[in-house]
């Protein structure tokens, strides 16, 4: 059971061990909502995210035979980083099944940790049932990533840290893929703070938790499909499922658009990388009123690989009209780039890609294609540029960004 007492005595063996996360109190998302707003930069930890929680007192409790005989256990990544670092502190082997979707750095820093990683399925699910098989024919112990009691005891001592440093919180949110962190922290809050608000935020498109409580059982989703990878998840833990039914006062959904805008603010604003399923409870904070309240937003980890954070720093851009790309047919003759760079520049836009298509019309002299990406301050900057070109007489056509640099 998830008590008081080892709540207790699971944040006193991990102390030292972690890395203090004290909560930063945000400027921007505190004018934004009309609250008071802080978050809890588990983003910031040992791993670079909350998994060496649940990870390590877990694995603290396994007899000693258990853990000479090896662990095994699946992971989009940040679980598979804290078992593996906890491992190696126990000195014990650490096999790791991961999805082969999961992003590199989260796959070699989990090798770094003297983990043995086997890439199998899509999606988590793919990798546990797998990592289930190995165990059973291995004699490995599985350490669940979220459906485990230890797990989520461990994983809700970020609780007791926000209630020692903000005594009198109001809302606290947590992310949720299979309900370990949130199961955890809702409980260890209300044992705390009975009159506390505790809201769970998954991703739109991998809501397994909210379609189970619709159901009022376990229910499994045929599918996910959601940038945050770390959250997605097809059906939620059984075990500590009890414990979200009870504890956590509501389930709210993020599109995976606004985790996009997400990301960009917090990288703006705070200079902070937040990965997307960290970023849940950012771009909930837009969706509530909070007003007048205190809340503390948890960011789950901070594990991007370089790639994914091009991709979304580039379509966050387009979001936000600092990138656009418009096409426009002119005469192919001498003079008439420089007359449409002449009126993009005279509103001080950027070009930064040119595409000329000559095949657009039989008869180039009557129009060949122009494509022109270029960078805006904003979508008011945007529409005087598109109102220059309107009325330069090239009728600008908004087309879809391709990779922009």
């Amino acid at each position: 059971m998830l008590t008081l007492e080892k709540f207790e005595e699971a944040s006193e063996m991990l102390a030292p061990v972690l890395l203090e996360t004290k909560l930063i109190y945000s400027d921007y998302y505190s004018e934004l909502t009309g609250g008071k707003v802080y978050f809890k930069p588990e983003n910031m930890q040992l791993t670079g995210a909350y998994k060496i929680r649940g990870a390590y007192y877990k694995i603290s409790q396994l007899p000693k035979d258990a853990r000479k005989k090896g662990i095994i256990s699946a992971s989009a990544g940040n679980h598979a980083q804290g078992v593996a670092l906890a491992a190696k502190l126990f000195k014990t082997k650490a096999v790791i099944v991961m999805p082969a979707t999961t992003p590199l750095i989260k796959v070699n820093r989990t090798k770094n940790y003297g983990a043995e990683v086997i890439l199998y399925g899509d999606v988590y699910d793919d990798a546990c049932q797998y990592a289930l098989q190995l165990a059973e024919e291995k004699g490995y112990t599985f350490i669940h990533p979220f459906n485990d009691e230890m797990i989520a005891t461990g994983q809700g001592t970020i609780a007791m840290e926000i209630f020692k440093e903000l005594p009198t919180v109001d809302i606290i949110l947590a992310p949720i893929g299979g309900g370990g962190l949130a199961s955890g922290v809702a409980t260890l809050a209300k044992l705390l703070n009975p009159n506390i608000t505790v809201i769970g935020v998954e991703p739109e498109n991998a809501a397994c938790m909210t379609a189970s409580l619709k159901a009022g059982e376990v229910v499994t989703l045929p599918e996910v499909s959601t940038i945050a990878d770390g959250t997605a998840v097809k059906t939620p833990g059984d075990v500590i499922f009890p414990y979200i039914q009870k504890y956590v006062d509501q389930v709210i959904t993020v599109p995976d658009d606004d985790l996009v805008a997400a990301f960009l603010d917090m990288v703006e604003n705070h200079k902070m990388i937040v990965e997307n399923s960290g970023l849940l409870t950012v771009a909930a904070l837009k969706q509530l009123d909070i007003r007048g309240k205190k809340v503390v937003s948890i960011l789950s980890g901070g594990n991007m690989d370089v790639i994914t954070m091009s991709s979304i720093v580039q379509l966050g851009l387009v979001q936000r009209d600092r990138i656009f790309t418009v096409s426009v047919l002119l005469p192919d003759k001498p003079g008439e780039l420089v007359a449409v760079s002449k009126v993009i520049a005279e509103l001080q836009g950027n070009v930064i890609r040119l595409e000329h298509n000559q095949f657009v019309s039989v008869n180039r002299n009557a129009a060949v294609e122009l494509r022109i990406t270029m960078e805006a301050f904003g979508t008011e900057h945007k529409n005087k540029i598109l109102k220059a070109l309107e009325e330069g007489g090239y009728r600008p056509i908004l087309k879809v960004p391709k990779d922009i640099y």
